[in-house]
């Protein structure tokens, strides 16, 4: 049989979670009962009125037909209303809007619509691992761009612009960046904009950690001129507790938008329709449902803080999103080390750093997905006094 994996899978591994989930319940199967304080899945439901529409708009007739590629307008409207209220950016619900099956489709799609061989794109280092992954499978080549912590986890852009950029198309960013929890400013986006236009790349902004414990929620579409240069790639995963759903959007100028969309159509059909529905009403939710979530992170943070003073780890407290960062003691090798000493010495896994890219190497990630009580009792286990 003539079945050998296409090229493009060359230097492709299998995402490091999928492969410490099974791992981990190899382990669970053994009887260790491990706590998971690795992977940002959202523990909270989304609010009652968002599984309410889900569930009536079901019993439509046509609930369960194909819809629209482009998604219906009554998404497309409550994401631009969304955009505006809170990031006030005013967007073209016809033209500048497409809904997705979840932000991580979109990172895909945007690269196989853009990038090809001999193409390459600046990606984050340490980042999210899927960009480098998109990139590769585009049959282009990821440039890493590496962020300091002594430079705030912000791009170099004077040794950027001394590097050979004539065969750079696209430059992946993300903030609130994700691992390291860096807060975006007004200056730091426009520093991007304005770079993105002196070496016509194309900025491609992955933004949906703004809502979690982070009282300013920016757009990089915020920075006049950007609609030019930008596209901006935002979910409900987060904000909304809505992971499994897979509801995510672009936008951008309608010329992007659609060549976007004639990659996307060949690649799936559109969201369901009551997901669809129910997306609009959770976008809809005014600062309550913010400030109730933000409530609950910021209480289960301070439990992390207290767990990773135990591990003897330095961290900010000035992150955002829901994850918190932090650097090993001196006398660990890497994070790697760390995780796995915690993993089968005390039964709790932690992320180690050095999966989002080298410059994590000396780091660790927790995950503030897991209930006060959870947290509690992986400090007990690491201090040794669970019972």
């Amino acid at each position: 049989m003539k079945g050998t994996v296409a090229k493009r899978l060359n230097g492709i591994g299998e995402y490091y979670f999928s492969q410490k989930l099974r791992e981990i319940d190899q382990l669970n199967k053994a009887g260790k009962s491990i706590i998971n304080l690795g992977i940002g899945s959202p523990d909270l439901p989304p609010h009652p009125s968002v599984i309410a529409t889900l569930q009536s708009k079901a019993q439509l007739s046509d609930a369960h037909a194909y819809q629209s590629y482009k998604g219906l307008p009554v998404l497309r409207n409550a994401i631009a209303e969304w955009y505006n209220n809170w990031y006030h950016v005013v967007l073209n619900p016809d033209t500048e809007v497409l809904p997705l099956l979840g932000s991580k489709e979109g990172i895909m799609h945007i690269c196989m619509t853009y990038l090809g061989e001999g193409d390459e794109a600046l990606v984050p280092n340490p980042g999210y691992p899927t960009y480098t992954s998109a990139v590769k499978l585009a049959g282009a080549t990821p440039v890493y761009y590496e962020l300091k912590e002594q430079n705030h986890w912000i791009p170099d852009f004077a040794e950027l612009e001394k590097t050979d950029l004539s065969k750079v198309k696209m430059m992946w960013v993300n903030y609130p960046h994700m691992p390291t929890g860096q807060q975006a400013t007004e200056q730091l986006f426009k520093e991007i904009i304005n770079f993105g236009k002196r070496n016509q790349i194309l900025i491609c902004h992955d933004n949906p950690y703004s809502f979690i414990l982070n009282d300013q929620p920016l757009s990089i579409l915020q920075v006049p001129g950007a609609m030019e240069t930008a596209l901006e790639l935002n979910s409900l995963s987060k904000s909304q507790n809505m992971a499994g759903w897979r509801v995510g959007m672009l936008c951008g100028a309608a010329d992007r938008i659609n060549e976007v969309l004639t990659f996307k159509s060949n690649m799936d059909s559109g969201m369901f329709l009551p997901v669809q529905y129910a997306a609009a009403t959770a976008l809809s939710l005014g600062k309550g449902w913010y400030d109730e979530i933000n409530g609950i992170y910021a209480e289960r943070r301070k439990k992390v803080f207290e767990l990773l003073d135990y591990l003897g780890c330095i961290y900010s407290k000035e992150q955002a999103g829901m994850f918190v960062w932090a650097s090993i003691p001196d006398a660990m090798k890497d994070g790697y080390e760390l995780s796995d000493k915690v993993l089968y010495d005390k039964g709790v896994f932690i992320t180690p750093g050095g999966i989002f890219g080298s410059a994590g190497n000396r780091f660790v990630r927790v995950s503030l997905c897991g209930s006060v009580e959870k947290f509690d009792q992986a400090i007990r286990r690491i201090t040794g006094s669970e019972k």
